[in-house]
């Protein structure tokens, strides 16, 4: 089943990952945010294993387009395409981290207008809602 989602971070006028269409692994439409989170996790791990590997001593130098540039450096992360862990990525651990992140607060899932608030909650994705993942950003201070 194909599911639009966006990757968006508080505070930034542009998304993080634009909205983009994956192919879960559904039997039935009907799933709980944990069963969502777990599919997308193990998407993503899908997605990084089919990348390819830079060894040492292969020169394949990816440099990104002058309009690129801007966005990379406003996310904070530069990259050049190039993936340097080569250890296998445990799925299960992988979709354990997402849940315990999901229950601390660290992101909040929206499946349309709709917070995702519980684990528990069901969704309908035969309902061509967009799903959205927004990256909470703590405040550091103090009161004294």
């Amino acid at each position: 089943m194909n599911v639009s989602i966006s990757v968006k971070q508080l505070g930034k006028k542009h998304p993080v990952l634009h909205e983009k269409s994956i192919e879960l692994a559904l039997t039935n439409p009907i799933v709980t945010t944990q069963t969502l989170i777990e599919l997308v996790v193990e998407h993503q791990l899908q997605l990084f294993e089919s990348s390819s590997f830079e060894w040492e001593g292969e020169d394949k130098i990816q440099l990104p387009k002058e309009n690129y540039l801007p966005i990379l450096t406003d996310t904070g992360k530069v990259g050049f395409g190039a993936l340097y862990n080569h250890n296998k990525v445990d799925l299960r651990a992988a979709q354990e981290t997402a849940i315990q992140a999901f229950e601390d607060g660290i992101y909040a899932v929206f499946c349309g207008d709709d917070q995702l608030e519980t684990l528990a909650e069901e969704m309908n994705l035969q309902e061509n809602k967009s799903i959205t993942f927004i990256r909470l950003t703590f405040l550091a201070g103090s009161y004294w």
